[in-house]
């Protein structure tokens, strides 16, 4: 097995571990409140929220920006929070086309915060590597391919909960990102910080 694949089997497993179910909720709580048919601009969220991870996942790993473990910690289920709330408060009909540069934002800065937290994983991976350029690169399009494939497994949900058994998109949303609400509280006062 190569180097670079090596590193995208390690980024791939990292996102699809189910003890790491934090990422994967925030995931899923981003897709709530689209449509299937509205799968292209999710596409080009998931890569903004990848591309924020990205940047922080090098400049943690580097040692160019270090910010303490418990304080990403806490700050992960904050996103999955405010990523549930903006999906309730965000439930009228025009949501998806007039907020879409604004949620593209918001995943962007998430993706900074999540970033953080694949950063000591990665840096305890690497070790004493000479170049992290490429194992970087790997692990980010195993971590994309982990997010396009929990994206995908959202979608199916949606999609059998509304076609199949009758259930209403706006009762779906409400339903994940309650959920995901749920679980990011008892998450934040397991991390709590002050």
């Amino acid at each position: 097995m190569s180097e670079f694949e090596t590193y995208l089997r390690l980024g791939f497993h990292h996102i699809s571990d189910l003890r790491a179910y934090d990422h994967i909720l925030f995931i899923v709580a981003l897709c709530a409140i689209y449509e299937v048919r509205h799968w292209r601009q999710v596409l080009i969220l998931v890569t903004a929220f990848t591309i924020g991870h990205s940047l922080t996942l090098a400049l943690s790993t580097t040692g160019l920006v270090t910010i303490p473990v418990k304080i990403v910690e806490f700050l992960i289920p904050i996103t999955i929070l405010l990523t549930a709330v903006f999906n309730v408060i965000g439930t009228d009909r025009g949501f998806v086309g007039r907020k879409m540069n604004i949620n593209y934002g918001l995943a962007l800065f998430f993706g900074l915060i999540h970033g953080m937290g694949f950063s000591n994983y990665l840096r305890m991976l690497l070790g004493e590597e000479e170049s992290i350029l490429m194992p970087l690169f790997a692990f980010n399009v195993g971590l994309e391919i982990g997010q396009l494939l929990i994206v995908a497994l959202v979608f199916l949900g949606a999609f059998l909960a509304m076609n199949v058994f009758a259930v209403k998109h706006r009762d779906w949303n409400i339903f994940v990102s309650g959920a995901a609400f749920g679980i990011a509280l008892v998450l934040i006062g397991n991390t709590w910080i002050f």
